[in-house]
Parts: structure tokens; sequence; C-alpha cells
């Protein structure tokens, strides 16, 4: 099904936004938010639909903090803005609303000449979806370790204490940026007592084992002066092949978290998987 509006095509089945016929580069959870929002157009979306609908119950990190990120991606791709939408309205704390007009005869008449039955049939259409799409994927990643990625808590190596809630703040942030961006990809899991376990108790094909993952992520935070280093190794398993790491400096503020630096490492991670 395509939909239409200003100088956009949205494939809603194959999640492809085009602007006057070229592809527009958008990441497949953003795309499915976008698709969500399409199939809703004039209606409000509440957050929760959406978590359900593109997140199911494979979300381990923070849900708002990867819907404010897809939000923010899909406006950027279409050119709108916030504070004066062209197609995508926000309602603080309830959700969002697509609210320009679609040039799709189909999609109209799903929308007008069918809102009884649609109102009637989908709330248990999705929540049958979710159940399904959240089994299957359970089973994939049982079935196939090579798709999960294990997100060690990274090591405070400056010997000091105070670094300890920076180091986990970068675990936090990789987390979030990893499950952003790899949203139909991998299944990213950060919050397992395993991963906890300070260095030398870490039996990393043990760890991988236990939680079917075929790539596991270690690092370390290191001071250097007013700033720190932060190493970021990708390692697969079970042989514990390394396969890259990326070094970034930065400088620690609680005022400033640090999701620029988690970003790149989950651009260069996921790039050379």
């Amino acid at each position: 099904m395509r939909a239409t509006f200003g100088n956009f095509t949205f494939d809603t089945t194959a999640r492809e936004l085009r602007r006057n016929g070229d592809i527009v580069k958008l990441q497949s959870q953003p795309a499915h938010v976008l698709a969500v929002l399409i199939e809703h157009a004039g209606e409000v979306v509440t957050r929760d639909t959406l978590r359900q609908a593109v997140w199911g119950g494979d979300t381990f990190v923070d849900f708002d903090k990867g819907l404010n990120f897809a939000i923010a991606q899909v406006r950027t791709a279409l050119s709108d803005s916030a504070d004066t939408p062209t197609y995508i309205r926000t309602f603080p704390k309830r959700g969002y609303q697509f609210v320009a007009p679609i040039g799709t005869n189909r999609l109209r008449q799903g929308f007008r000449g069918r809102e009884a039955v649609r109102h009637m049939l989908l709330p248990a259409l999705a929540i049958a979806l979710v159940a399904v799409g959240v089994w299957l994927y359970g089973q994939r990643s049982v079935a196939n370790p090579a798709h999960t990625i294990a997100v060690v808590r990274f090591d405070n190596q400056t010997g000091l204490a105070d670094y300890d809630r920076y180091a986990q703040d970068v675990t936090d942030a990789l987390v979030a940026e990893l499950t952003a961006s790899g949203t139909g990809r991998f299944a990213i899991i950060g919050n397992a007592a395993a991963l906890r376990l300070p260095r030398d108790q870490r039996d990393l094909v043990k760890i991988g084992d236990a939680l079917k993952a075929g790539y596991i992520v270690l690092g370390q935070v290191q001071r250097e002066g007013d700033k720190v280093r932060v190493l970021a190794h990708l390692i697969r398993l079970p042989e514990q092949t390394h396969l890259w790491v990326t070094r970034v400096e930065a400088v620690p503020s609680a005022l400033t978290p640090p999701t620029g630096l988690a970003q790149r490492i989950s651009t260069e991670f996921l790039g050379k998987l």
C-alpha cells in the first residue's frame, strides 16, 4: 500500500520513503513508527500503542528514549517541525497524530468508509499480532544466537569511584542506541545479572551460552587529565574473536548524557555486522 503526502510517497508494506521519487534513508524502527502513524492517519496514536506495535515485549531499555529517537528521525526525514508540524503533531505525554492529507484512495476508504469496523477489530487484531510477533521473535533468538548482542557493564578503570556512575551511563546509552538502531536485525540484552559481574568473575563463553548471545560488548572507561577515554570491544562468541574496537575521548558531565558517544559506538558495531 502506497501513501502519498506532500512531495513524499511511503510504501507501508516495504516501509520505504521517497521524496520526489528519490529514496529517503530511514532506519527500520523509525520507518515502522511512520507506518503505524500513516495507517492511523487523522487519529491520535498513543505512546503505548506505538510501544506494542513497534517494540512489543522485547524492550530491554527505556522505551521513551527509543520512541523519542524514532520520532526525531522521522521528522528529520520529512523536514518536519515539532513546533509547526506539517505531518506529525505531538500530543505531550499522550501520543502523535499524522495530520497531512493522504493521497491514496485505498487508505482513505480504510480510514473513512470502514471506520466503524476498524475500531471494533483493530485492538483485538493488534494484540494478537503483537503476541505472535513476540513469540516468533523469542523463538528466533533462541534458535539463532547470532541475532543477539549482550552488553557487559563498562569497567571503570580510572581508579576513582566517582566514575562508576559515568561507566553505567555509557553502558545504558549504548544499550539504548543498539536497540533503537538494530531493531529488526538484533535483540539487545543489557540488564542480565551475568552482565554486571566483576571483570575477574566473567566467563564470556558461559555468558553467551546462558543468554543465547552470539556477540558480546566489553568496555572500559579510562581517565586522561580532565577527559576520559572510552574503549568498546565487539567480540563474537563462542570463539571470542575480536571483531572491532572503538576509541572515543569525552569530557564527562552530569548535564550531558553520553548519547553521542554511544551513537558512534553503535553505528560502528552495527556496520561491522
